[in-house]
Parts: C-alpha cells; structure tokens; sequence
C-alpha cells in the first residue's frame, strides 16, 4: 500500500524522436517552434520544412528552464549543435520566456498551423485540450485561424483535471481510457463538469458510496466529453475535425466526444502533443524562406 501511495498516478510518458531519414548536414534552414504550456512543454525541429527532431516532456517550475529543457531532450538522440538554428518561435503558456525565440505566437495560430501540416489541408476545425485550457478553431486551408473560443480559465475538462483525477483514484493516466469503459451497469453521469474540484468532491463522495473506480471514471470522461463538446458547439463544427494536445490520446474522452459531434476525427501520424510546436516550426521556416532568418 505504501509503494502505491508513493506511485505518481498522473505522469505520463515523455518522449522525444529523431528522423533517421533525414541528414540535417545537408539542410538549408534549421527552424525551431517551442511550446512551453502549463503542463507539457515540446520541441519540434525542422530541416528545410521537414520534421528532423521534437521533444515532448513536463513543464518545469519555470518557462526558461522548461523551454531549454525540451529544445535540448529533442537534440538527444541527434547530432545537431545546439546552435545551429536558424529561427526559433516560442508559442504557448510561456511564450514570451523562451530564451530562444527571435519572436513568440500564440497558441491559437500555431496550433492552426501544426494540425494542418499533420493531418493535411482539409482540417477546417480544430480542438486543442491543453493542461489548463480548451481551444476549438476555425481555419482555412493554410491554416490561417477564422474563428476561435477558449474556456474559462478551471482545469474541468483538460489535461491537469484527468491528472487530479488519476492521483484521486490511483489509476495511471496512460489507462484511464480503457479503465473508463469498464465501468458496471448504465454509463454513470453524475460527476461536475465546471469544476474540477466540485467533481473530485463528488467523485470522494461516490467512492465512499461503494462506487468502482471505473464507474467514476466513466463518469468523469463523460462530463469531461460534454464539456469540451458546449465550447465545440459554439465555435461551430466543420467537417474536416482535428484533435492536438495530450486529451487527443485519451479514447475515454474522445470515443465519448465524438458521438456528440456526428462525425469521425481525422488521423495522424504524428504524436498531437507536438502540433503547437510544429506550426511554430513552421512559421519560423516561412521567415526563412523570406531571407529574414539569422545570418550564419
């Protein structure tokens, strides 16, 4: 008991990759997007407009440390100096603290502009579920944001709620969507979907009630779901429907979303975490391409 007290139910798996297919040596701009939000923080390097390297981990105590901290986990398993870039955009929570950076984004245009660019050009609308916050876009086939809204600022619904959650029932975040489908009886939804410490209140009190975890947790992802689907409803639903941020690998939400919205969401090869770091990426290659890159 006292080892599962001591596990940390809410960390998920960082990761970082490398393009084996890609020589950076033979590059001619090396561009740089870095998204340092309230949870996560990632890295996507380009080489001539292409995926090289990215790096996807947990946001630090602080927006600098967190933005080196990422940029360097996706230089890990390549050769690439530090240095050799050519344009860096920092985007996200801590935008304008990434040491980096020739300039800052927000989120909205470069979340746009990543899920574009990994899931192709017929995405019209965008749901980004980040650690503190919800987005759901519009954008045209470039990419170029027409409408957006965001939530109001409570964790009900994002990332760092799923998180309270899983240290709440001791259950790892990378299970939660199996777990959420295998509760008992009819689908449970009596859980709050408007504060994330109503809901745990609730979800304490459902608990000493003799409820399963999996019967709390279908509850929780089915208030989570009807929450992201109020913000969607409003923004208004296009065909062409894309998912970034972590909540995107949570099937206990989407596989409840989904339904709601009427139609299938489009794949990607991609991790969705990285989406916001890649349209930076690539924002800063467009610099480039103009000739306003750093001189080397």
């Amino acid at each position: 008991m006292a080892a599962e007290q001591q596990q940390e139910f809410w960390r998920w798996t960082e990761s970082n990759w490398k393009n084996p297919d890609i020589d950076w040596n033979g590059a001619q701009y090396i561009t740089v997007g870095i998204d340092v939000g309230s949870v996560s923080s990632q890295a996507v390097i380009l080489a001539d407009g292409k995926i090289f390297a990215f790096g996807n981990m947990r946001t630090g105590s602080d927006s600098p440390n967190s933005a080196r901290n990422a940029y360097r986990f996706a230089l890990e398993a390549t050769d690439l100096p530090e240095d050799r870039l050519d344009y860096c955009i920092g985007t996200g929570y801590g935008r304008v603290n990434v040491p980096l950076a020739d300039r800052s984004l927000t989120e909205i245009a470069c979340h746009a502009r990543g899920a574009i660019f990994m899931y192709g050009n017929t995405v019209r609308t965008v749901l980004d579920v980040g650690g503190q916050d919800i987005k759901a876009i519009q954008c045209d086939e470039k990419g170029k944001v027409s409408n957006f809204l965001m939530n109001d600022k409570c964790a009900a619904g994002t990332g760092r709620g799923m998180e309270v959650f899983c240290d709440l029932l001791g259950v790892s975040i990378d299970e939660v969507g199996d777990k959420s489908f295998q509760y008992q009886g009819e689908e449970p939804d009596v859980v709050s979907s408007t504060c994330v410490v109503y809901a745990k209140s609730e979800a304490m009190g459902l608990l000493r009630k003799g409820w399963s975890r999996e019967n709390v947790l279908a509850a929780y992802c089915s208030a989570m779901a009807d929450r992201i689907y109020s913000l969607v409803e409003r923004v208004g639903l296009k065909p062409g429907f894309a998912v970034t941020g972590g909540m995107a690998k949570n099937r206990g939400v989407m596989d409840r979303l989904m339904p709601m919205i009427g139609m299938d969401r489009m794949k990607t090869e991609w991790d969705p975490q990285i989406a916001g770091a890649a349209g930076a990426a690539l924002f800063a290659y467009a610099v480039c391409r103009k000739g306003k890159g750093r001189k080397r």
